[in-house]
């Protein structure tokens, strides 16, 4: 019997020195070599492992108060800021593949359409930075109404024509970002996209932890080894503060300003600042005030469990920038390389659009999405009035559900106006464009965004559409397109993946 005992006892006893082995192991891989690690890390089993309905609490996002039919002679005209940011997207992929229901909230309709590349050529201006496009064809998920889409692309400008940039890495290390999907994978990133920089650009790096410090002042870009090394140096631990992390952040950028160059603060974060500005009304008031500087700000959320969504939209809101989520290096690259033109170098400032409608034909209208980027008609002709940043060869799409006076046989619609500043002059621009007659058959382009979203409707719960998963599926399948990079595709799987997790709550 004492023999069996001890047995146990020996068998118990090796069984604790293997598993503090192993978290020793862990704790050594998550300190200075980050940035070493070259394996791929499964973040759908962490994102299983971490969201739950206690965790998920902890996530806090903007509310969104869905745009309603609005009658055109109430209201002839609807205003709102032009932004690119595709958080959104990736964040509703994040929970469908932790196999939860996203919050009504995440759901920000403008950011999965503007998530997507569009297939058809789009003649550039002389005049303006950009083109625009409109179609309008019966909505094909609501019987009775009509959807216009509105495209707005700039041009594409060749990596090398790129400005030289000066870019500030503000990178949040608090304990916070302790996880697999958060420093470690802010650390291969910033590496990534190192990797692409030349001797003509700058990189700074700050982070902030209980208190903030320069790791890295002005290196050359093409001094990879040395920008690689402060990255992997990084270790997470502290409480958050986010403020002064900011504040030393945007004084770096300025002193090492270049002129006609590309002056960005990148920030990474989970977004949890526990320190100093906690407050987003306060946040938004401490950054309207950098924006002034010529620097602009891109926000990279990282993480699952605690992410304030809320904070990062309104840093890149109010601080001339944008807003992605990085779930993946996959992810990673799509922002930081193939999209660096439209998410690094900005080719438009302010730039807001006007939607005229011809209440002769038009009886009411909803805009799809962009619930939390509307103004007035007097915002939109104010000049001093902030706006979205627009950056080289973007996509931004516009939905419009309309309602069509009876006994309509065709003409005039509406007139798309658009108001930008020049980034290099701050001159105030403006572009009118009329719409085309109805078409009979749309292009593809059109008919995936409509399934875009159709399917952000079904997420909200929206009494806006009429049908069901399955048809939407079946509708973006068949307009996937050229889909080169597979991004389309991939909305079809997540839509799939949806579909089986509906099914299984709802028995």
């Amino acid at each position: 019997m004492k023999k069996n005992i001890c047995t146990v006892l020996l068998l118990l006893f090796l069984c604790i020195c293997l598993a503090s082995c192993a978290a020793s192991f862990d704790r050594g891989n998550s300190s200075l070599g980050y940035g070493m690690m070259d394996s791929v890390v499964d973040f759908s089993q962490i994102y299983a492992s971490q969201i739950d309905g206690s965790i998920q609490n902890n996530e806090s996002y903007n509310e969104i108060i869905q745009n309603a039919f609005i009658s055109t002679q109430t209201e002839p005209t609807k205003a709102f800021s032009l932004k690119v940011d595709t958080a959104a997207y990736t964040n509703i992929l994040r929970y469908i593949k932790s196999g939860n229901v996203p919050p009504v909230d995440a759901v920000r309709t403008e950011e999965l359409l503007n998530y997507f590349d569009y297939d058809a050529a789009v003649e550039e201006s002389p005049d303006h930075p950009f083109g625009v496009v409109t179609q309008i064809a019966a909505s094909p998920f609501s019987e009775g109404k009509y959807m216009a889409y509105i495209r707005v692309k700039t041009a594409e400008i060749a990596t090398d024509n790129l400005p030289p940039s000066n870019l500030t890495f503000l990178i949040d290390t608090s304990g916070s970002m302790y996880s697999y999907d958060k420093l470690p994978l802010v650390v291969k990133a910033f590496s990534l996209l190192t990797e692409h920089l030349t001797e003509n650009d700058r990189v700074s790096i700050v982070v902030y932890a209980g208190s903030a410090g320069v790791v890295l002042d002005s290196a050359r870009g093409n001094d990879k080894d040395a920008i690689i090394a402060a990255l992997n140096a990084l270790e997470a631990g502290g409480s958050t503060a986010g403020q002064e992390g900011i504040q030393k952040a945007y004084s770096l950028a300025k002193k090492n300003y270049i002129e006609g160059g590309n002056n960005r603060v990148i920030l990474a974060t989970d977004g949890d600042f526990n320190v100093g500005i906690s407050n987003t009304q306060e946040l938004k008031n401490f950054i309207s005030e950098k924006r002034n500087d010529g620097i602009y700000l891109s926000c990279l959320g990282f993480g699952t469990g605690n992410l304030r969504d809320d904070m990062m939209e309104t840093l890149s809101a109010n601080g001339n920038g944008n807003y992605s989520y990085i779930d993946s290096l996959f992810t990673a690259q799509k922002v930081l390389i193939e999209e660096m033109g439209g998410n690094l170098f900005t080719v438009a400032n302010d730039v807001k659009s006007q939607i005229r409608f011809n209440q002769e034909n038009v009886r009411e209208y909803r805009l799809v999405g962009y619930e939390n980027r509307t103004m007035s008609s007097e915002e939109f002709d104010d000049d001093n009035k902030d706006a979205g940043e627009i950056g080289a060869g973007t996509d931004v799409i516009v939905l419009v559900e309309l309602k069509l006076k009876e006994g309509y046989t065709g003409g005039h619609l509406f007139d798309v106006c658009i108001r930008y500043k020049d980034p290099d002059n701050n001159a105030s621009h403006e572009a009118v464009y009329t719409n085309r007659d109805i078409t009979q058959t749309p292009d593809k382009d059109y008919n995936f965004a409509c399934s875009v979203a159709a399917f952000c409707e079904k997420l909200r719960g929206s009494s806006y559409v009429n049908t069901t998963v399955e048809d939407i599926i079946e509708y973006a399948n068949a307009n996937k397109g050229d889909d080169i990079k597979g991004y389309r595709a991939g909305f079809v799987d997540m839509m799939a993946q949806y579909l089986k997790l509906d099914l299984h709550t709802a028995e």
